[in-house]
């Protein structure tokens, strides 16, 4: 189940089937609605059974909250007062901006139940304060909405029942210490504005204001300070109160007029600079994609496969990747890039300076002409960047803002394990992705291994992007092993498996069609090359980690021998021997292969737990952040 919806009531006949009539009108069915009672002398409790709530004993707020969340089944605890009312799709809103942010505590806006200027200036004001002092100060105007995770709950004792004001604010100011707090932006809950027709604007202000102060202070305020009483009653209004009322709505209401006229002059002068530019329908989205290798341009081709109709996506890409990209898409721009250079399956960091050295200039006129210029013409609302170094330049130059999504900054952003011999490439790793990509507004990583992320990175954790084809292949165990190798250098550890005489290996990578003893070269062709992978019995790669999240989501086992000096093969080809998924090896050998290949149910074994995913989190995901940060 996923909320608890939790209410306590003292003699609320009167707004509970108000509550309850917009919980159940949600379109979202999966929650519970636990009433805590505090002994109502009314039709409370029989109102709240003939909707099917839960009713248990109750008491002053805080003890009906805790009493309600003893018996909660929901992942998820939603607090309301029972004055309110849920807009349409609060439920379905709040659960989704609530998992999409990580959070462990969060609060809704509120929108006054109202026509009147002044109780919606009032409840305005409150969010927008809200808003301001989230990440000062984790702060709730009331109970409107605070939504917790069940653990989180439990694990700080629930709401504190020695408090008689300001309990909720307690709550969240203890949570947030543990878990990230947000005031949600997507839903509003709607608020009576009962408070304020019986207490009148002015003693709410000071009330809050009195118990904001202290709550700031680090002190707590008692109920008897503030004149506050927890029931409801008409009596209270007086004459003078509306005067003040009607004084007070008379004052906001010139405001407002003031307001209005300042409004829409920006609105003109807005509109008047917005004719000058194309009008558009779509979201622009940059793609920017590192050209190296195969795997960043394979998962960029899912990605803007399902984006693509939502937005109008520019993609900006160099060398194999460009050409791969540029066969499937429309608006593919060839920029500048770097590669790494290997001799016999090992980093040369010398002749890679070189290169890049030697190509600099030429990258950076390319780079400028089809990347800078296409971002003045087409004035972009995201930077989408898979490792691409020129995408942080441009969100920089022109504030635009920047996502990044890869795999690679899992060395950045979590807390891996790795051999701890490797440390100084790891180290060398690090410096290098931190000049590629400069503080983004998030990273969206995706993994087939999963390590904390670290304190105060703000990044999530996606499984691999698969593609289209390979999620609808059908794995067999045939006779074979697919050989898959990412450099030409690489040929001579290949020709090492001929001893295994009674093997037969098809071998992709050397762009060539030769059959040599027990191995089968191939040219790569996207049909065969899945025919062949889902009917492997087994696979012998680099550390590459499309390739190995591909056989892992086809419960292949893997032979992994990273190119010495590549880390981030290194890691992957390390977390394939963790997590018992095969073997990983500094360099090829014939006898370790055969053995390997003589292991293989004690791999299938563990695959076979590896649980079965698709991409729709991931873009989700993406969607969402490039709506937010667009915004």
């Amino acid at each position: 189940m996923i909320f608890s919806i939790i209410i306590p009531t003292y003699n609320e006949e009167e707004y509970l089937p108000i509550l309850l009539e917009s919980i159940k009108n949600q379109d979202f069915t999966d929650y519970e609605v636990i009433v805590a009672d505090a002994n109502s002398e009314d039709k409370t409790r029989e109102i709240a059974k003939e909707y099917g709530c839960i009713v248990v004993e109750g008491g002053l707020p805080a003890k009906g909250r805790n009493n309600g969340a003893r018996i909660a089944k929901g992942d998820y605890l939603l607090f309301l007062d029972s004055d309110l009312r849920l807009t349409d799709d609060y439920l379905r809103n709040v659960i989704y901006e609530f998992r999409m942010e990580r959070l462990g505590i969060a609060i809704t806006q509120m929108e006054a139940m109202s026509n009147k200027v002044e109780d919606k200036l009032f409840h305005d004001f409150a969010n927008y304060f809200m808003i301001g002092v989230e990440k000062i100060k984790p702060h709730g105007a009331g109970c409107y909405g605070i939504i917790a995770r069940k653990e989180l709950h439990d694990e700080c004792g629930g709401f504190d029942e020695s408090l008689t004001f300001g309990e909720d604010t307690d709550y969240i100011e203890r949570l947030a210490e543990k878990e990230p707090f947000r005031v949600l932006r997507n839903a509003k809950i709607g608020v009576s504005t009962r408070r304020l027709e019986e207490e009148g604007i002015e003693t709410l202000i000071r009330q809050y204001g009195k118990s904001t102060v202290n709550d700031f202070l680090g002190k707590r305020t008692d109920a008897s300070e503030l004149d506050y009483g927890f029931d409801h009653g008409k009596e209270k209004i007086t004459t003078t109160r509306f005067k003040n009322l009607e004084r007070r709505t008379e004052q906001i209401n010139e405001l407002k007029q003031s307001y209005d006229k300042s409004r829409d002059s920006i609105r003109t002068i807005q509109s008047n600079v917005k004719s000058k530019h194309r009008q558009r329908d779509k979201k622009v989205i940059f793609y920017c994609v590192c050209g190296e290798g195969m795997g960043h341009a394979i998962r960029t081709g899912v990605i803007v496969d399902r984006i693509k109709e939502k937005y109008d996506v520019h993609i900006f890409s160099s060398d194999r990747a460009y050409k791969y990209l540029n066969s499937k898409f429309d608006n593919v721009y060839e920029i500048g890039g770097f590669n790494t250079v290997y001799i016999n399956n090992k980093v040369n960091n010398l002749k890679t300076l070189s290169h890049a050295i030697k190509r600099n200039p030429t990258n950076i006129k390319v780079g400028y002409e089809n990347l800078y210029k296409k971002a003045r013409q087409l004035r972009p609302d995201v930077i989408v960047t898979d490792f691409e170094l020129y995408a942080t330049m441009l969100s920089k130059l022109r504030n635009i803002p920047l996502i990044s999504l890869d795999n690679i900054h899992m060395i950045t952003q979590t807390k891996i394990d790795y051999p701890k011999d490797h440390i100084g490439e790891m180290l060398k790793a690090k410096g290098v992705i931190k000049t590629y990509v400069v503080k983004p507004k998030i990273h969206i990583l995706t993994s087939f291994f999963y390590p904390k992320i670290k304190a105060r990175k703000n990044a999530v954790i996606y499984p691999p992007i698969i593609r289209e084809e390979i999620l609808k292949l059908k794995p067999e165990k045939g006779n074979h092993t697919v050989v898959y190798q990412t450099s030409r250098e690489s040929e001579k550890l290949v020709r090492k498996l001929k001893a295994l005489k009674d093997e037969q290996f098809i071998v992709y990578g050397f762009n060539k069609d030769e059959a040599d003893g027990n191995l089968t070269y191939k040219h790569f062709n996207e049909d065969e090359f899945y025919d062949d992978l889902a009917s492997a019995k087994a696979v012998i790669c680099n550390g590459g980690f499309t390739f190995i999240s591909e056989s892992i989501h086809l419960k292949k086992p893997i032979y992994s021998i990273p190119a010495a000096g590549n880390f981030e093969q290194t890691l992957n080809g390390f977390y394939v021997q963790k997590l018992g998924y095969g073997e990983y090896h500094e360099v090829m050998n014939a006898k370790r292969v055969a053995n390997f290949l003589k292991s293989l149910p004690k791999y299938q074994k563990s695959l076979a737990k590896v649980k079965k995913t698709n991409n729709d989190g991931i873009v989700r995901e993406l969607i969402y952040r490039i709506e937010k940060y667009s915004n």
